[in-house]
């Protein structure tokens, strides 16, 4: 199963797209979409518009996974981040592809295990858990595709569309740990970088 993931923003759109495999989830392509400040707001929503169409005509995502915005202390961020949406689920309807949304918080949750995770270990997390070589930059597309990993755990536990936006998952679906082997992939990567935390630490000493 093919999953395109949006981290949505009028200056910025970061976009990740993975496959899940039999609980294994792999790294097809990630990217980000700049837009001029000096370009009009409809005509960065078009170019938006544009890729996002591209992107889901190109690779035929059975899903399509955007970051819901719950408050904003910068309103105009907000509201950027909003009309970014917008479009993005435009794109995902018109071409009748259904929509899975999650917080930054349950997204962070099930990649570094808590809610509270600074981007350098959810883009230490995701490397792990897609095997990739290196760390996916910059950070909206890492963002991106840490959403597209949420949304491949969230289709392969059952998770429907009707509780995707739940700010606590584990209250309505708790995870088995172990269970798959996404499960085992982050359980494995939580490990391994606990274990360098607790090397560093040794040599700093």
């Amino acid at each position: 199963m093919i999953i395109l993931g949006i981290d949505p923003g009028t200056a910025a759109l970061g976009y990740g797209i993975v496959e899940s495999t039999r609980g294994r989830v792999r790294e097809v392509d990630h990217g980000c979409l700049e837009t001029s400040p000096d370009t009009s707001l409809p005509q960065r929503l078009l170019a938006i518009h544009a890729l996002v169409d591209e992107l889901i005509a190109s690779h035929e995502p059975a899903v399509v996974a955007v970051e819901r915005l719950f408050f904003s202390k910068n309103v105009q961020t907000a509201f950027g981040v909003g009309q970014a949406r917008g479009v993005v689920l435009l794109a995902a309807a018109q071409h009748g592809v259904p929509v899975r949304e999650a917080t930054p918080s349950e997204v962070k949750s099930a990649i570094a295990g808590y809610g509270a995770a600074d981007k350098e270990q959810v883009q230490r997390m995701v490397q792990m858990v897609l095997a990739m070589p290196e760390r996916p930059r910059p950070d909206d597309a890492a963002d991106a595709l840490a959403i597209a990993v949420w949304a491949a755990n969230t289709e392969g536990s059952g998770v429907g569309a009707a509780t995707a936006a739940v700010m606590d998952r584990s209250a309505v679906a708790p995870i088995t740990r172990g269970a798959s082997g996404y499960e085992r992939a982050v359980r494995e990567a939580l490990a391994a970088e606990k274990a360098e935390t607790r090397a560093a630490k040794r040599n700093a000493s």
